[in-house]
């Protein structure tokens, strides 16, 4: 059984199957948190998953289309999950990956929102 991308964990520690985390929100089950829509999101860049990135983007900025590029992605590390209301949340993360050779930090605090029980992303600063 594939483990998740995402890199999320048992208490004990153990990398979570891809199945029993973001498997469902990639097959389109809302996710419970901002952070675990954000995790689906980086599985999805993993996979390759365009039409997931796209759909979980909030209309009001996503782009039209996206290609995804292909990154050597290493590995996701979320630094904090803040609540700022009912319907909105934050996500800092740092995303890993390599490019032409180069290690790449992508460090981002996003912000998400919720409608209609479904969490979106909004935007990100970098």
């Amino acid at each position: 059984m594939p483990v998740c991308p995402c890199g999320h964990a048992t208490e004990r520690g153990a990398p979570l199957p891809l199945s029993d985390c973001c498997g469902p929100l990639l097959d389109g089950e809302a996710a419970p948190t901002a952070e675990r829509l954000m995790r689906s999101r980086y599985t999805a860049f993993v996979l390759g998953r365009e039409a997931y990135v796209l759909a979980t983007w909030h209309a009001s900025t996503r782009p039209a289309e996206l290609s995804l590029d292909a990154h050597k992605w290493l590995g996701l590390e979320v630094r904090s999950h803040t609540l700022c209301g009912p319907d909105a949340a934050e996500v800092e993360f740092v995303a890993r990956f390599r490019v032409g050779g180069k290690a790449v930090r992508q460090h981002e605090r996003s912000r998400f929102v919720r409608e209609v029980g479904r969490w979106f992303y909004l935007d990100g600063k970098l």
